[in-house]
């Protein structure tokens, strides 16, 4: 058995009942094999990244404990996103879910489908800020600790999303 690393998912939907959408995806990632969930943020409302005739998104992210491999966790996040009726129309269009792997331990990867850690994650408050509330001290590999990050996102891009709870 391989040795357990930490991975950060971000998690978001604004189609078809975001909310129910979100928990049913926080309880297929705790179900995975070999995984467990260890830590949840706060939910967040926000507005859309790309074409803005889309409703706000909800947000959050979790951190997952897990031995399977990276390229396994991203094909099973794949799986619950289409368990839940995603479909890749539309680049940053709106989505019933969407599940992000934002970083899996200190693994730099730059394949065709899967880059880690996750593109843009530096310049978006829609995963800074559920991210340092609950891993303010991690270190994303190549860009540095997650508060520094964060205080470093521009304060309107912050103060536009609104938490609405666990």
């Amino acid at each position: 058995m391989s040795r357990p690393a930490i991975a950060f998912v971000g998690i978001g939907s604004n189609l078809d009942g975001p909310e129910q959408r979100v928990r049913l995806a926080v309880r297929a990632l705790s179900g995975l094999p070999e995984t467990r969930l260890t830590a949840l943020s706060s939910w967040y409302l926000n507005p859309p990244m790309g074409p803005a005739d889309q409703p706000p998104y909800l947000n959050g992210v979790a951190a997952l404990e897990t031995t399977l491999p990276a390229r396994d966790l991203f094909t099973r996040m794949q799986a619950i996103e289409a368990e839940q009726g995603r479909r890749r129309h539309q680049r940053w269009g709106a989505r019933t879910l969407d599940l992000d792997l934002l970083t899996y331990g200190d693994l730099r990867l730059d394949d065709y489908d899967l880059v880690l850690p996750h593109p843009g994650l530096a310049e978006r408050a829609f995963v800074l800020v559920p991210l340092a509330e609950i891993a303010a001290d991690a270190v994303i590999p190549g860009l540095g600790v997650v508060q520094a990050l964060h205080d470093a996102l521009a304060p309107a891009s912050r103060q536009a999303m609104e938490c609405i709870g666990r």
